[in-house]
């Protein structure tokens, strides 16, 4: 059952995606002119600001109930699979920029084409952001343990020996509830520092590229997470037609 919090950013999710796909036919659809320069950064730009305004909303609704971007009810198995931190890991980005450099993609040239000074700059920012996924990580590791010290754990068993003294009881509640906002708190602070790494990544990779390539980027990028949307949705359907 969808809590408020997931019902409402359910519904924001829907009409962001549909923004995204408009965003992928005007990147598709501009001139590959390497001297549209201005169009091609009022174009990133869009993007980077509806990213900008995703995570403001993300945040918000963390915010009320950080656990429903734990388990997302507004992606597809397929979408959630992939998750890393309520969202996409930052070093995929990487990948793409390689995949597309070695494919033989319309669009994609300008890619293909990269000097060896943003080579090595992209090498130099993997490397980085590599690290700073660790941090993410380990962060989250340190989380996931402290539910098993031995406050969390001497909580739990008063918690279980005396509910027939009502008095006893409502205190070990009220120190049960400290101890659990204590907790979503710090994943609402993991979540928080993951979504910067990512928004970060997003930023130095473009910072690295023209603006032509960037447009390339951000239009193979979308079509990604597009398309990963759709498969999970094909599948999803599929299984419900066979448990008919």
């Amino acid at each position: 059952m969808q809590s408020q919090m997931q019902k409402k950013f359910s519904d924001y999710y829907e009409r962001y995606i549909t923004l995204q796909e408009t965003n992928i036919q005007q990147l598709l659809s501009v001139s590959r002119n390497p001297n549209n320069e201005q169009e091609h950064k009022a174009l990133v730009s869009g993007v980077l600001n509806l990213y900008k305004e995703y995570y403001t909303v993300k945040w918000a609704g963390a915010h009320e109930d950080v656990l429903g971007f734990f388990s997302p009810t507004w992606l597809t198995p397929l979408e959630n699979a992939h998750l890393w931190v309520t969202g996409w890991k930052p070093s995929i980005l990487f990948k793409l920029i390689n995949s597309l450099r070695q494919a033989q993609i319309p669009g994609s040239s300008t890619l293909a084409n990269l000097t060896e000074e943003q080579v090595k700059k992209l090498e130099k920012l993997r490397l980085k952001i590599g690290g700073e996924e660790e941090k993410v990580e380990r962060e989250m590791e340190r989380h996931q343990v402290s539910i098993g010290d031995r406050r969390m754990l001497e909580l739990a068993r008063l918690t279980a020996q005396i509910k027939e003294h009502k008095e006893i009881a409502e205190e070990v509640k009220k120190l049960v509830d400290v101890a659990m906002n204590t907790l979503l708190v710090g994943l609402e602070k993991i979540m928080k520092t993951a979504d910067c790494v990512r928004l970060k990544t997003i930023k130095e990779v473009l910072d690295i590229l023209t603006p032509l390539q960037s447009v390339n980027f951000m239009a193979a990028s979308l079509i990604l997470q597009i398309q990963l949307r759709n498969w999970g949705k094909r599948r999803h359907s599929k299984e419900e037609l066979l448990n008919l």
